[in-house]
């Protein structure tokens, strides 16, 4: 169904794409909803996620095995100030409710879990309904509040 694909530099036209469609990413609408990704920024955004190969980011496409396109982006990162490792899903909107989050999802842990991380975290705004397949998934909630939900999973 989808596998992760890291990325080559030119091919950081399609997160661009993913990043700029209101529909996919109206679930950050609390938070200014498309993220703008314009191409001065790939270089350096490219050196920390994927060239530089620190232990601290991990970054892929999904990719749907059947069609070889590209649905989404998988991801985590170390954040300085908590410590914490933080994941990221985000299934193009017309690729969603087809499995593929969940395929992702199991493929970043499995990733993250092999790149010696012991915990993953997401916050997931409290309308989203992906807490669903995050629980699915075995993340655990340990916060709620008026803004998100806080999960995590032990790998």
């Amino acid at each position: 169904m989808s596998i992760l694909k890291k990325p080559d530099f030119e091919e950081l036209c399609f997160r661009q794409k993913l990043l700029s469609d209101e529909t996919t990413m109206q679930y950050n609408h609390a938070y200014g909803g498309t993220i703008p990704f314009p191409r001065e920024k790939w270089k350096d955004w490219y050196q920390r996620w994927i060239a530089g190969q620190s232990p601290y980011y991990f970054y892929r496409y999904i990719v749907d095995e059947d069609t070889n396109e590209y649905v989404g982006e998988a991801a985590y990162h170390k954040e300085e100030k908590s410590g914490q490792y933080v994941c990221n899903i985000i299934i193009m909107a017309r690729y969603r409710n087809k499995g593929h989050g969940r395929k992702a999802l199991t493929a970043l842990c499995a990733a993250a879990k092999n790149n010696g991380v012991e915990y993953l975290y997401d916050d997931i705004a409290m309308d989203n309904p992906s807490i669903s397949l995050f629980q699915r998934a075995g993340f655990e909630i340990i916060l709620q509040n008026g803004e998100f939900t806080r999960v995590r999973i032990k790998l």
